[in-house]
């Protein structure tokens, strides 16, 4: 179901990433996860650096924000496409943080069967329907928080949408069916992608844009440093403008070509309810007049090719 306000996106120009996050949820509504449980997805699908994965500092500030908003218990849970899960996490240093912050760590490579929920086929281009993590459908609250980059292995894009991949199984104990094999070998790859997220909802999403992949990706890529970072509620409108970005740097021919909300993982979520169904619903909103000039350029390009 798509929220009041959802087309709403926050976008800060910065050069210090802690203070743009802090100003991000200063425009959120962070009251109603006051002692609510809460399941953080991150971007660890690699120990490459950002923007391959989520900046440690993004994820320690996002901690202190939920700290100040009196959530309750927080879990982390993660797979890692390209490398092994728990590995990739102590590189990244977010065992370190969680001893820190005292918020559990799931590797969901290592869950029981009981840890998954299974989503069977229903209209979707899973052949066998697929299992979905089920901390994030336990959870009272979801936050989540994606870096900007494009995707050589037939996701075009990796954002928001895209993320969610790391809550589902490769395989279930149990099970031999590899459903990571299927993902990335079907010709309906983003069209997947966005069905997964029509099972589990979100509650906060954070994009890190600081630096982008414009190419290859998702753990290479050419860099830029478009210094913005971007907050909502609604993975469509995110992922949109996250598109918007990467067009105005200029990215691959597959990101670049026609009308945003015509690729394959955002109108296809968008047909799911997802979040909102066009870019006209799209409102981004600077928080401080340094970031004035860039969202008008960004919002020029979602006007014209949304």
């Amino acid at each position: 179901m798509v929220k009041d306000n959802a087309g709403e996106v926050f976008l800060v120009k910065t050069t210090d990433r802690q203070e743009g996050i802090e100003k991000l949820f200063e425009n959120l509504a962070m009251d109603g996860f006051k002692d609510k449980t809460v399941a953080l997805k991150a971007n660890f699908n690699s120990a490459d650096p950002f923007p391959a994965s989520t900046h440690i500092q993004t994820l320690q500030t996002i901690l202190d924000e939920l700290k100040t908003a009196e959530s309750g218990k927080i879990i982390l849970a993660e797979r890692s496409g390209m490398g092994n899960t728990t590995k990739v996490l102590e590189k990244m240093g977010v065992y370190d943080l969680a001893q820190e912050y005292n918020f559990e760590v799931v590797v969901l490579d290592d869950e029981g069967a009981e840890g998954w929920v299974k989503i069977e086929r229903d209209g979707t281009h899973w052949l066998n329907g697929f299992y979905i993590s089920k901390i994030f459908l336990d959870a009272e609250k979801v936050v989540q928080t994606c870096c900007l980059k494009t995707h050589r292995f037939g996701g075009h894009f990796t954002l928001s949408l895209k993320n969610s991949v790391g809550l589902v199984a490769k395989k279930v104990p149990g099970g031999i069916y590899n459903y990571m094999g299927e993902l990335h070998l079907s010709p309906f790859q983003r069209l997947m992608i966005a069905e997964i997220n029509s099972y589990y909802n979100v509650d906060v999403i954070l994009m890190d844009a600081m630096k982008v992949f414009l190419n290859k990706g998702p753990e290479t890529g050419v860099v830029v440093e478009p210094s913005l970072l971007l907050a909502g509620t609604d993975r469509v409108a995110i992922d949109a403008v996250g598109v918007a970005i990467l067009r105005y740097y200029g990215t691959t021919r597959e990101v670049s070509n026609g009308r945003i909300f015509e690729l394959d993982q955002i109108r296809r979520a968008a047909e799911l309810g997802v979040g909102i169904e066009s870019a006209d619903e799209i409102s981004l909103i600077p928080v401080d007049e340094d970031s004035k000039i860039i969202s008008e350029d960004i919002e020029n390009i979602l006007e014209k090719q949304g």
